[in-house]
Formats: structure tokens, C-alpha cells, sequence
């Protein structure tokens, strides 16, 4: 797990989780963090590089929860 600043203008921090499907040798594995308006998910290879941050909105992310 990785913090990171919030990128709503909070002070927070974000908490990075990732899968417990996920092995610590790397390969293909997101994180997800979640704030009180939105979840963010990132490609756990990209951290050092600040790559992309994916920002969902909870309904929306539920939405996709329960499609899958």
C-alpha cells in the first residue's frame, strides 16, 4: 500500500490497496483507492513513473462491481 495526495484539493492523502490476487513479483495489477466522491484506480507499474490515475464516481463504480 502507497499513499498519495488526494487530487480533489484535500490535504488527505489517498490510500493505494492492491488485489490479494496480486503477487509481489509485479505483472499485470491495479490499485484502487477510494475518497469520499470518487474511487481512483492506477496501473500499479506506472507509480514511479506518476502515471495515469483513472477517477470514478462510487455509482459508477458499483455499477461496474456488480456487472462483472
Amino acid at each position: 500500500m502507497s499513499t498519495d495526495k488526494a487530487t480533489l484539493g484535500t490535504d488527505e492523502p489517498l490510500r493505494w490497496f492492491k488485489s490479494s490476487y496480486s503477487s509481489e513479483e509485479g505483472g499485470e495489477c491495479v490499485e484502487v483507492a477510494v475518497d469520499a466522491v470518487a474511487v481512483h484506480v492506477r496501473d500499479s507499474k506506472q507509480v514511479l513513473e506518476c502515471g495515469p490515475v483513472l477517477r470514478v464516481g462510487s455509482a459508477a463504480w458499483s455499477a461496474l462491481l456488480e456487472a462483472v
